[in-house]
């Protein structure tokens, strides 16, 4: 079993309030995550409202980030825009020049939601055939709408040689082990489950790390388990730390990603509410449950020792 899992967040988008791309606060966000111990960065993802980004704010962003990150660890980046295949293989290459290590790719973007997985697969083929040999991943991405991979196939893939990651949000552990299962043959390869609730079982199952909102919030907390979910003598703290990721889902969830920009401008990042995605907090009830919230992480973290 591989116990040196990685926790790679899905970076959030500060915007100023006139929703231009707040550069000062992104660089705040990308030491913020690695000053905690990601083991890489996942940028242009849905967290970043990236279906609010034009092609050249994705860019342009990406290549911040690439040039603040300065080779301490992976970056990934979503690069799979376009209503065409050759359209998407443009934007692939163009994301890919800003030096990331691999490009990720919506699976809902891949094929229509009616489309049989033989059609998503002959169109994935297609996209790595005009994409030449740049490394690429999956994101089962909620929207348009939420194409998962079948072990099958993700395994077929995956031995092309050309699949570095995949970000699973099937929600299934039986799924999520068969995936592993599947891919086991490429090292180079790795699985990061999106899914806090059987966040344990998925590292045990064999998984790279995680990749999940919540990192969003307290990612050390999210890199405390991922080093220690097999440690026998903390297994205790182990189960509160899942619990309490479990337990606060939907308050994580419900008015995300204002949210979480909310508890890092608590937690003394200078960053905004605003959101090109429309997501706010609707009222001081919201504020006082994320601040609740907060209390609770920071009572949790004492317990634990946590640096």
């Amino acid at each position: 079993m591989n116990n040196s899992k990685k926790f790679v967040p899905v970076m959030l988008m500060p915007f100023k309030e006139d929703l231009s791309i707040d550069y000062d606060a992104l660089g705040q966000l990308v030491d913020f995550y690695l000053e905690s111990g990601a083991g890489g960065l996942f940028a242009n993802c849905l967290s970043s409202e990236m279906y609010q980004l034009s092609v050249d704010e994705m860019v342009d962003s990406v290549n911040y980030i690439v040039q603040r990150v300065n080779g301490r660890v992976p970056i990934v980046a979503t690069g799979s825009f376009g209503e065409t295949m050759v359209e998407q293989a443009a934007n692939v290459k163009k994301i890919y020049s800003t030096g990331v290590s691999a490009i990720i790719l919506i699976s809902g973007l891949l094929a229509k939601e009616e489309d049989s997985e033989e059609i998503f697969r002959k169109n994935v083929y297609e996209l790595l055939d005009l994409t030449g040999d740049i490394p690429v991943g999956f994101y089962e991405c909620p929207v348009p709408y939420k194409r998962i991979i079948s072990p099958e196939l993700l395994g077929e893939l995956v031995a092309t040689g050309r699949v570095k990651y995949h970000k699973d949000t099937c929600l299934d552990i039986a799924n999520v082990r068969q995936k592993i299962a599947n891919t086991q043959t490429e090292p180079s390869f790795g699985l990061y489950d999106a899914y806090m609730v059987h966040a344990v079982e998925s590292l045990k199952a064999g998984s790279a790390g995680l990749s999940c909102i919540q990192g969003n919030y307290f990612p050390e907390l999210v890199v405390w388990l991922c080093n220690n979910y097999a440690n026998t003598e903390r297994q205790a703290e182990v189960v509160k730390v899942q619990e309490f990721f479990a337990t606060n889902m939907d308050v994580m969830h419900d008015t995300y990603p204002a949210s979480a920009k909310y508890t890092l401008g608590q937690r003394g990042l200078d960053i905004g509410l605003s959101c090109r995605n429309g997501s706010v907090l609707p009222n001081k009830e919201t504020e006082k449950q994320l601040e609740l919230l907060l209390q609770e992480f920071e009572h949790l973290s004492a317990e634990m020792d946590l640096k």
